[in-house]
């Protein structure tokens, strides 16, 4: 099987269409057609049915599919390991993280790892946790660092069997509220009548404190607003619009400033968990393999979730 048979090939199944697929490989579309033609040929099997929606994949080309993907990317990285071999280079990674992990975790950690391994050429992505994966899926980037994604977030899509996965760090969860001079913590019962500022519905850290929330009995929280960021909702807390439970490595600065207060989170599910995500492959490159093996060593201490906040304060009104 030709790289550029397959390589026509899951432009179709990406897009569906011979005349975008077309566009995306730049081959006439005679020539696509040609193309999937030799290639079932060489096969023996049909790959695509054709539907109301555009062109399906058949079982033998869902079957194909991921073998397809697998064998470009062996070869993106041979030539990339011959070409690392020419410049005198140990190769290079990209890696993508969400932007409170990348710079409260990763900046220090890739710095040490960049100085042991001078000759690798490191590109950091930032996405969202589904971006991220994502890309990982379609190769575009090496490995992905995010919190772990809460079952109900998983209830669309099956796990993809070609990832591998592994929990690298358990991060504490942080109540915030804002600043005050009677500090005392709060109990769940107190919790339940307050309101909370929260990212969107179906992002991952909304997914936290919904489950939170839920683990310690008191359904969904009240909500004061909805933000795009944890930055936001550290400044909308600051500013007195609500309570926020946030994982603390995203707003410690923001809280040894005195900015925002932590007060104690009373409920079972204390920590989040950050995972480090691969794709399987016969053959790592050897940049990713130092990586993995960089991590094994200690990409960050395991920090304790029951640790008494610096600051606490009296729940408002």
């Amino acid at each position: 099987m030709h790289p550029r048979l397959l390589t026509t090939f899951l432009a179709v199944a990406r897009t569906r269409n011979v005349t975008r697929a077309a566009q995306e490989v730049n081959l006439a579309q005679s020539s696509v057609s040609d193309q999937i033609q030799a290639l079932e040929a060489e096969l023996g099997a049909s790959l695509f049915t054709r539907s109301r929606q555009g062109l399906d994949l058949t079982p033998a080309g869902e079957a194909l599919k991921p073998y397809a993907e697998d064998l470009l990317a062996l070869a993106d990285d041979a030539r990339a390991a011959i070409d690392a071999t020419r410049a005198g280079t140990a190769g290079s990674l990209s890696i993508g993280a969400l932007e409170t992990i990348a710079a409260a975790r990763l900046a220090p950690w890739l710095a040490a790892f960049r100085a042991a391994h001078a000759g690798i050429d490191i590109k950091l992505r930032i996405a969202g946790s589904g971006e991220l994966l994502r890309r990982l899926g379609e190769g575009e980037i090496d490995v992905a660092f995010c919190f772990e994604r809460p079952a109900d977030l998983e209830v669309a899509d099956a796990p993809d069997q070609r990832l591998m996965r592994r929990v690298v760090a358990h991060e504490p969860l942080a109540l915030i509220a804002p600043p005050g001079d009677n500090r005392v913590d709060v109990d769940l019962a107190a919790l339940a009548e307050k309101h909370f500022v929260a990212t969107e519905t179906g992002c991952v850290y909304r997914a936290m404190v919904d489950k939170a929330f839920a683990e310690a009995g008191l359904g969904k929280p009240g909500l004061a607003a909805e933000a795009g960021s944890i930055d936001a909702i550290a400044g909308l807390v600051a500013a007195g619009a609500g309570f926020g439970l946030v994982p603390r490595l995203a707003v410690a600065a923001a809280i040894d400033r005195g900015e925002v207060a932590e007060l104690a989170w009373p409920g079972p599910v204390r920590s989040a968990d950050i995972v480090m995500t691969w794709r399987r492959r016969r053959v790592q490159p050897p940049a990713l393999k130092a990586l993995l093996a960089a991590v094994d060593e200690g990409f960050a201490s395991v920090s304790s979730a029951g640790a008494r906040p610096r600051h606490a304060v009296s729940s408002p009104s």
